[in-house]
């Protein structure tokens, strides 16, 4: 028998060993089912359920598909009660989801193929040129002499500037280039295959959502539902600290972009929202941007957008995000990045709403034994009685 069948046979009796002590109220048995779904040493490539299919290639989709639809039902129950019918609601909010997704990708597509042009004619005049010493470059400090010499002998002659070239052209970019596109390619079925699977669960999801009660209460007895409403609410509220935080970044840094003068500000403003949905991954695009203005010379203004920029992720990441998510999930500061960066480790980018809500359940989880090993413990008068 194949080592993948036996042991995925064991991760089934553990599962099911844990939804009985789960049952009878154990906490070990939600530790046990915790366990044995989220296991060290097995990567969400590992996975292979539905009666022996193969379906791990499918799984992220399914996974995003459940958040956006956790996280967009409150409007999908809305637009029903005015009257629309569930399957026009379901193609409506696909529309506009796909919509929101697709149309910024495809926006970054081409301001990235109108730049192709000018860094082609960038690297054709380093080739025939080379790229002359700006001034700025000996003036950084500690490291400006050295920075400069190594330009001066790799960028600034010619011939060097050739053999730096052809050095990156012996890196087979075009290997890398075809390897990107197949990547992109499926990228893209997950995302159809997101948008058909978020379709059926906005148009079923409330006979999907009442079979799902009636299995988990069969499994894990009457703390499923509680459980369950505890993580629908941490995946909102990530969503809510995550995404809208991130693009409120993005706006605002790219205010900034604009009136500090830094090239394609709509670009860099767009990159900084969407690094910014993970935390701490906004200043990677603003240091970049300041970088930009450095080259133009432009000091005070690289300096004034590194410390606004600074002091907005700053703020957004210690104070704004913390509140939304914990005041939602009641999880102090420490164990959201704990579910989000060890979600985002363990599950990917999906990871990032997963992760929160799976520590949301464990919290909850031990809150109640905890709650009711205290409402066993004997009192001191009867200790002593």
């Amino acid at each position: 028998m194949p080592m993948k069948t036996v042991a995925n046979k064991v991760r089934l009796r553990t599962l099911l060993t844990g939804c009985q002590r789960l049952k009878r109220g154990s906490l070990y048995g939600a530790a046990v089912i915790i366990s044995a779904v989220v296991r060290p040493g097995h990567s969400r490539h590992d996975i292979d359920f539905f009666g022996g299919l193969d379906s791990r290639r499918f799984l992220p989709a399914l996974a995003w598909a459940g958040v956006l639809a956790v996280a967009t039902w409150p409007v999908r129950q809305w637009l029903v009660r005015k009257g629309i019918m569930p399957s026009i609601t379901a193609i409506l909010l696909t529309l506009v989801v796909g919509i929101l997704i697709i149309g910024p990708l495809i926006i970054l597509a081409v301001q990235m193929a109108r730049e192709a042009g000018g860094v082609i004619q960038i690297v054709r005049e380093l080739s025939e040129a080379g790229l002359g010493t700006p001034e700025w470059v000996p003036q950084i400090p500690f490291v400006g002499i050295y920075v400069a010499s190594w330009w001066q002998d790799h960028l600034a002659d010619p011939d060097a500037a050739k053999e730096l070239l052809g050095r990156a052209e012996s890196l087979d970019i075009l290997h890398w280039t075809r390897s990107l596109g197949s990547e992109a390619v499926s990228r893209l079925v997950t995302l159809a295959f997101t948008l058909l699977t978020l379709f059926f669960a906005y148009r079923d999801g409330p006979t999907i959502i009442e079979q799902s009660q009636i299995v988990a209460d069969r499994l894990f007895g009457r703390s499923a539902e509680r459980l369950g409403e505890e993580a629908i609410v941490a995946i909102r509220a990530t969503v809510n600290g995550l995404v809208l935080v991130g693009l409120a970044e993005g706006a605002v840094l790219g205010a900034a972009y604009v009136l500090a003068g830094v090239p394609h500000p709509i670009l860099f403003g767009f990159a900084t929202g969407l690094l910014a949905t993970v935390p701490f991954g906004a200043p990677l695009i603003f240091v970049i941007a300041s970088f930009t203005l450095i080259v133009q010379s432009l000091i005070t203004a690289a300096v004034l957008l590194f410390l606004f920029a600074g002091a907005v992720v700053f703020i957004a990441d210690h104070f704004v995000r913390p509140s939304l998510i914990g005041a939602s999930t009641r999880l102090p500061f420490l164990w959201i990045l704990l579910g989000i960066f060890g979600g985002l480790e363990t599950f990917g980018l999906i990871g990032l709403f997963v992760g929160p809500a799976i520590m949301t359940a464990v919290v909850a989880i031990w809150r109640e034994g905890a709650k009711l090993a205290g409402s066993r413990a004997p009192s001191p008068s009867t200790r002593h009685g």
